[in-house]
């Protein structure tokens, strides 16, 4: 019987690498060990070929130089000469993003609030409605908006066709709307403008909106407003003191979230913004995809545009806390 159990006793493996071996056979860890793989990976690889440099009349090399974020940040001349180009785009990236994330949300939140308040079949058929409507690509949406605001077939042509360019004209609100881009000397115009471009980016993102609010929404507890609505409170009351603090932190969570997503635009912003007006995620492509072929150059962008996010992110987290606390 002793020859046996020592037979066994060397048989059988330690418990520690039992104990790791289990461990990394654990479906847990190997759908963590993927999903790091995949977001890893591109980020290192994009900050590598950051630091190469191009080559004229050719394509790229690998390098450690650099040179590609001092053009971002003061320009390719430094310090003979500075350029704010690209730190200017930065500036339009975040200016559109940030407004359009919060239109979104402002226009959203009522709808889905109204939402949550209807039957539970009424409320599938909208969820459907909006699942549908994510189908949709860019560029057919950007295409939709590019016919509505079109000056011989959209909005501007139903201004010219109906009178309301010539009323705008007689109460003075034309030239207004000249010195905010708005109107040519004939009629009105949107493209191209930051209103045409904050809007389609907002439309863009407003069914997300909508189903990130929608689950914190429909746990409200409704009893909360109906004893506010008890005691004689208004209906801006409730949502200002019952509704709008409960729903703090999923209002700043949508608003960020929208915000990264709207920062890689491209489409919107190529055809509805001024090229003064373009913004980083154009000038990556053009600089990846574009006439020069500078992929270094596209990288150090796409890098100063995810860790521009991030800070944002890390920012708004950190004023939630402390608000909350």
């Amino acid at each position: 019987m002793s020859v046996i159990s020592d037979l066994d006793a060397v048989a059988q493996p330690p418990n520690t690498t039992r104990s790791e071996a289990r461990k990394w056979a654990n479906p847990q860890v190997l759908i963590w060990a993927v999903v790091l793989f995949l977001c890893l990976t591109p980020f290192i690889l994009i900050f590598a070929v950051s630091f190469g440099h191009k080559v004229e009349g050719a394509g790229w090399v690998w390098g450690f130089s650099f040179a590609n974020y001092q053009r971002v940040f003061v320009g390719a001349e430094w310090p003979d000469q500075v350029t704010w180009l690209y730190l200017q785009r930065l500036y339009y990236s975040l200016y559109y993003a940030v407004i359009a994330a919060v239109l979104a949300v402002v226009t959203a939140f009522p709808f889905t609030y109204l939402m949550t308040g209807l039957s539970r079949r009424a409320q599938s058929a909208w969820l459907v409605f909006l699942l549908s409507s994510l189908s949709l690509s860019e560029v057919f949406i950007v295409m939709g908006w590019d016919v509505l605001l079109s000056n011989r077939s959209g909005l501007p042509m139903v201004f010219k066709e109906t009178g309301l360019t010539d009323w705008l004209k007689a109460v003075g609100w034309f030239d207004v709307l000249r010195e905010w881009g708005l109107a040519n000397p004939r009629n009105v115009k949107f493209k191209t403008s930051v209103l045409a471009t904050v809007l389609t980016m907002s439309y863009l993102v407003w069914p997300y909106a909508v189903i990130l609010l929608y689950p914190p929404l429909s746990r409200l507890d409704r009893s909360m407003v109906e004893a506010a609505h008890t005691m004689g409170a208004g209906p801006w009351t409730v949502m200002r003191t019952v509704v709008l603090p409960a729903m703090r932190l999923p209002l700043v969570g949508t608003i960020l979230l929208l915000f990264v997503f709207l920062l890689g635009v491209y489409v919107a912003v190529t055809v509805f913004a001024e090229p003064a007006k373009q913004t980083m995620s154009v000038s990556v492509y053009g600089a990846v995809r574009g006439n020069t072929l500078n992929a270094p150059f596209g990288a150090a962008q796409a890098i100063v545009l995810l860790v521009t996010a991030a800070i944002f992110l890390v920012l708004g987290q950190w004023m939630n806390r402390r608000t909350a606390s």
